[in-house]
């Protein structure tokens, strides 16, 4: 199977190229420096602080969003050289494809949206990588961003969902209408893979959850746990777990490279060009799967995500959004500078929501004390 792809792999030669136009590097090939421009990026390093699923002050070994970025780019990376896809395309796209969330994970996006929905517009974590990767990042004396690939800019927008023509008329460079290349595909699907064992893992850790509800559930996790049982009868339920969890990865990863090769294969697809033409992408899983992804998800919404103690943080969080959100509103000038002074040339409602997209959950609580006062919204 290794290589088994290697035709539809994105030629570094074939790239649309940067923004702004730079000399080549000696050693390094245009999408090697993509990975190591997002990794130097002050945003990269922000997410060492924001929240994956669980806050920290339950545990010191929670996946926190930067290692979550990791395992995904791991995940990603091997199923791209198992294919024989573009391994550093794959990278920077999977390092970069998270660098756009704000604050308190997916409570702290759902409630920016929902302000921002007031104003008519509205707040994604991709398209707010884009910003900045584009325009944020302040590194270089001849532009601003990072003045990636073309590639890599359209991964961001596109590795989770498809552009319309029209849809966006601010993102009509990015090709509306065709797919992304393979490597981009496989991001979302990666992402998946990595954030639904490591849930698993994080809330065993935390007590939420135990074996035996999680074999009720997903049934190839209760034949891979007997797998395990038989032959370490007398580990603990942790390592036991851990055992079963480590097979899990290698299913769905598994899953992963033999549901792409055999879709690109029945699509009967014979080169980048007819993957962006196609009617459908062809990044998926195997059907069986597929059905595991399935099951675990639906088990972490009920059993994990929905539990009272991640559902009070996600409700304290998004009061706490709203509150600072409607203060710099109506006084931009606290904000700081840079902020305070774009306020001249856009709306105020975009510069808070950006300000506030890209704070650490640190750095939020910090800015709320001070505003606020130590008291903090119920959960």
């Amino acid at each position: 199977m290794a290589g088994a792809l290697s035709r539809l792999r994105f030629p570094v030669a074939q790239s649309r190229g940067r923004r702004y136009w730079e000399p080549p590097h000696p050693y390094r090939n245009d999408f090697q420096r993509d990975r190591d421009r997002l990794v130097h990026a002050r945003a990269f390093r922000r997410l060492e602080n924001k929240t994956q699923v669980f806050t920290p002050g339950l545990s010191d070994h929670f996946r926190n969003r930067l290692t979550h970025t990791i395992e995904v780019t791991q995940i990603a990376r091997t199923v791209a050289a198992v294919l024989g896809l573009d391994e550093d395309l794959t990278e920077a796209l999977a390092l970069g494809h998270d660098i756009g969330h704000p604050p308190f994970a997916h409570a702290g996006e759902a409630e920016l949206n929902r302000l921002m929905r007031r104003y008519g517009e509205r707040f994604d974590h991709n398209l707010h990588a884009l910003r900045i990767v584009e325009s944020f990042e302040q590194r270089y004396a001849r532009f601003a961003g990072l003045n990636l690939t073309f590639e890599v800019r359209e991964g961001i927008v596109k590795h989770s969902r498809e552009l319309e023509p029209g849809e966006e008329p601010a993102l009509e460079e990015y090709l509306p209408g065709l797919r992304p290349p393979l490597e981009a595909q496989l991001i979302d699907l990666a992402d998946e893979v990595a954030y639904n064992t490591a849930d698993l893992d994080d809330a065993h850790s935390a007590g939420l959850i135990s074996l035996e509800e999680i074999s009720a559930s997903v049934p190839a996790f209760a034949a891979l746990r007997a797998r395990v049982e038989a032959q370490f009868p007398m580990a603990v339920e942790r390592i036991q777990f851990l055992e079963v969890l480590r097979l899990l990865i290698d299913l769905l990863v598994t899953g992963l490279i033999e549901g792409t090769r055999e879709a690109a294969e029945a699509a009967g697809v014979r080169d980048v060009e007819d993957v962006r033409r196609h009617a459908a992408r062809l990044a998926r899983l195997s059907e069986e799967a597929d059905e595991t992804r399935r099951q675990i998800k639906v088990f972490l919404h009920r059993a994990v995500y929905n539990s009272e103690v991640l559902a009070s943080e996600r409700r304290r969080a998004s009061a706490m959004i709203a509150e600072l959100f409607e203060y710099y509103c109506a006084r931009p000038e606290a904000m700081p500078p840079p902020y305070a002074d774009q306020v001249r040339r856009a709306p105020v409602h975009q510069i808070v929501c950006d300000y506030i997209a890209g704070m650490t959950d640190g750095f939020f609580e910090r800015t709320y004390r001070q505003v606020f006062g130590p008291a903090a919204p119920p959960g």
